[in-house]
């Protein structure tokens, strides 16, 4: 390979823009991915409290 064919090799990749939008999606699913991840987390842990409310109220009706 001579020299301008590398030239234009690395010029055709530079223009190359196909998987810029890959790389977009794949930032916003690992956004949306934390996003579900955090939010899980508060939920879990206040459905958590909410049994550990009824559980006690249960326990305290019953004795």
């Amino acid at each position: 390979m001579n020299f301008e064919t590398i030239r234009n090799l690395m010029t055709s990749l530079h223009r190359d823009e196909s998987g810029q939008d890959l790389i977009e999606y794949a930032l916003i699913a690992a956004l949306i991915a934390l996003g579900s991840v955090i939010g899980m987390d508060t939920v879990a842990n206040e459905l958590n409290s909410a049994f550990n409310i009824i559980s006690k109220k249960i326990s305290n009706a019953i004795s």
